[in-house]
């Protein structure tokens, strides 16, 4: 079947267009987005404004139709930090199911890292073993671990990028002093959390995934896009320390230059950076692996487990 997953995320709106069958492994087929920034969107209430609603509106009604044009059977759609957090959320779902007949579910941070786990396990396999896995999105930081599908700890955590840029980083380039505060603000959140991770033990393999994950891993030097899906891609926290000065000391534009950067991400570099570098540092880990699948699939996957155990039902 060909399934649409519809991402509300807190930096872009992204349908994934696969083409997917239970115990196969999910082919994308089509790839449409738009960038909102959601999470730079919110008002001094927390509120996402009429004109941030008025574009997700539109941009969701233009993804159905793309989803429609590419002959989805169902489009599951979903919503992530921006939307779970804004003070108006309910009143921006009613609208958007109002307005164009999308019922977004809303994930908890939680359910988040839970999916982004899942997908990770199916991509390297039972044999990685103890799975770490750490996403940055634009409103929220997942962190995830264990040795089945099901992560025996996970949390998210408010430091995405794109809310750390729009609350912490106003300078361009940033002044050190806002650079050093949001420093010590990432650590001492992330710190929080370590002992939830640190009593399992240490991990077989670590892995990343996000789009900010896989920027910072393109400017230490790893492969570009378009040398496929399974060349191997790593990132050192040795060379993360070596950049993020780099990065502090450059302006939006220039950070834009940057191999593998794009120009609307550019200005969530740092941010990101900073975030990486601590859940690295403080976890202990010296070198993580890109992971190619990340929430969308998750997302792809639980659904496929659901068919199968509903066709299962019927056979028995």
């Amino acid at each position: 079947m060909r399934l649409g997953v519809l991402d509300v995320g807190s930096n872009t709106v992204h349908l994934l267009v696969v083409d997917a069958h239970p115990g196969a492994r999910p082919l994308p087929a089509h790839s449409h987005k738009a960038e909102l920034r959601l999470a730079e969107l919110l008002d001094g209430d927390g509120a996402i404004g009429p004109l941030g609603v008025d574009r997700l509106v539109t941009t969701i009604a233009g993804a159905l139709q793309a989803a429609e044009d590419k002959g989805c059977e169902d489009v599951l759609a979903f919503a992530t930090s921006a939307v779970r957090e804004a003070s108006n959320a309910d009143k921006v779902l009613a609208r958007v199911r109002d307005e164009t007949g999308v019922d977004l579910a809303v994930l908890s941070g939680t359910e988040e890292a839970r999916l982004t786990f899942l997908a990770a396990r199916r991509w390297f396999g039972w044999s990685a073993g103890k799975l770490l896995v750490l996403d940055i999105g634009g409103g929220s930081l997942e962190i995830a671990y264990g040795i089945d599908e099901e992560p025996d700890a996970a949390v998210s955590l408010p430091l995405g990028a794109g809310r750390l840029t729009a609350g912490w980083l106003v300078g361009d380039p940033p002044d050190p002093a806002e650079v050093k505060e949001l420093r010590r603000h990432v650590r001492a959140r992330i710190a929080r959390s370590v002992g939830e991770f640190t009593r399992f033990g240490r991990p077989d393999h670590v892995v990343a995934t996000s789009k900010t994950f896989k920027q910072l891993a393109r400017i230490a030097g790893a492969a570009r896009s378009t040398e496929g899906l399974y060349v191997q891609r790593t990132l050192s926290r040795k060379a993360l320390e070596e950049w993020v000065p780099k990065l502090a000391a450059m302006t939006v534009e220039e950070r834009g230059t940057l191999p593998g950067v794009s120009e609307g991400r550019s200005a969530q570099l740092l941010a990101g950076a900073l975030v990486a570098e601590g859940a690295m540092d403080l976890l202990g880990v010296e070198d993580l692996e890109i992971c190619p699948w990340a929430l969308r699939e998750g997302v792809i996957l639980r659904r496929l487990d659901h068919l199968t155990s509903k066709e299962d039902v019927a056979l028995n």
